[in-house]
């Protein structure tokens, strides 16, 4: 089972359309951590167990584009859900990129790493909200059996085909550049060709050739 949430507020999320999502158990947390978008950003209590909590941000947005209204709803519902966490104040709560998570065959399950130290961030939170906890836990809608893997799948191609449409775009654009350099090139040529120290006028050809077809011949 996979809770999600509405981060903020109604309006502020039909702006954003970030949605914020954790897995019931620490088993669902291993499905969570394999099929994680990207740009998904994983939540933690520092050094104490606790939920792993997902924000998935809009399409083209990342981490820094996060709200402090955004990142203090993320930081509550992690203390909320870490049995510790939740009794103490002063408390640090991590996040990163989901595709900064590592997972290693040694670790236990629930259990990460990270690839990348410095993508991690930290935010203190000094005590629980209850009126956030208790605002996020209205919108709460659960989703028994999540298919991940064919959301994972969908993500992917709907990249793979933004990918290609980019590289389309990106070929027209520079198939229409060259075009139009061949064309300047072509016409420096002809002008060069027709330059005035290289044009003959008719009288000069008239002296010059008997016919006009032995100029033409010349010519060519």
């Amino acid at each position: 089972m996979v809770f999600y949430f509405t981060p903020v507020s109604e309006e502020h999320r039909a702006e954003t359309k970030h949605v914020l999502y954790m897995g019931r158990d620490k088993v669902e947390n291993e499905d969570l951590i394999k099929y994680g978008f990207p740009d998904d950003i994983w939540f933690h209590v520092d050094k104490l167990s606790s939920a792993h909590v997902y924000l998935r941000p809009a399409r083209g947005k990342t981490m820094d584009d996060i709200s402090e209204e955004e990142l203090e709803d993320c930081a509550q519902l992690v203390k909320a859900n870490s049995i510790l966490g939740n009794k103490e104040n002063n408390i640090y709560i991590v996040y990163t990129p989901w595709s900064n998570l590592k997972k290693t065959g040694r670790m236990e399950v629930g259990q990460v790493g990270f690839h990348d130290e410095k993508l991690v961030k930290r935010v203190k939170v000094e005590k629980r909200k209850n009126e956030i906890v208790n605002r996020l836990n209205k919108s709460k809608t659960e989703v028994e059996v999540p298919d991940l893997v064919m959301d994972r799948d969908a993500y992917d191609k709907e990249i793979r085909e933004e990918k290609k449409a980019n590289f389309r775009e990106e070929e027209r654009v520079r198939l229409e550049e060259e075009r139009e350099r061949d064309a300047e090139r072509e016409a420096r040529d002809y002008g060069s060709i027709m330059g005035a120290d290289r044009m003959v006028t008719n009288k000069q050809n008239a002296k010059k050739y008997a016919s006009v077809e032995e100029a033409e011949e010349d010519f060519m």
